[in-house]
């Protein structure tokens, strides 16, 4: 003999089957009313659900506008180059400071109308009938 105990569900395998519910009749206008009402609460319930795949969809594509945009400025934060730009920066502040400043260039001006009229007067001195 074995020393198994099997568990008891509280089910007499004898016992004879529940008899089935009896169907209730139908209500008069509380239970037609009460139908009414259900359907209603479904029709608002649908309109809601509705409302919300749209909100859902418009969520859906500003994220997904927004996951475009953060790409796009990582891309363009990868691209600029800390080093490259302090070098090109440099580059132009040297070119910069290459560019003569007022006082060089009046400096120019003067010695070029001067070197100018010299060659003039000389020009005349020498090559008189160059002008007739």
């Amino acid at each position: 003999m074995s020393d198994r105990i099997e568990p008891n569900l509280g089910i007499d395998p004898t016992a004879e089957p529940a008899p089935a519910p009896k169907p209730t009749p139908p209500a008069s206008t509380n239970s037609r009313g009460a139908l009414d009402q259900l359907a209603r609460i479904e029709d608002k319930m649908a309109r809601m659900e509705e409302k919300f795949a749209r909100t859902e969809a418009l969520v859906a594509r500003a994220q997904d506008g927004l996951d475009r945009a953060a790409t796009r400025v990582e891309g363009a934060a990868r691209s600029v180059d800390a080093a490259e730009l302090a070098t090109t920066v440099n580059q132009l502040r040297a070119q910069v400071a290459k560019v003569p400043r007022l006082g060089g260039l009046v400096l120019t001006g003067v010695v070029t109308s001067l070197a100018t009229a010299i060659l003039f007067v000389l020009l005349l001195k020498f090559f008189p009938g160059l002008l007739k």
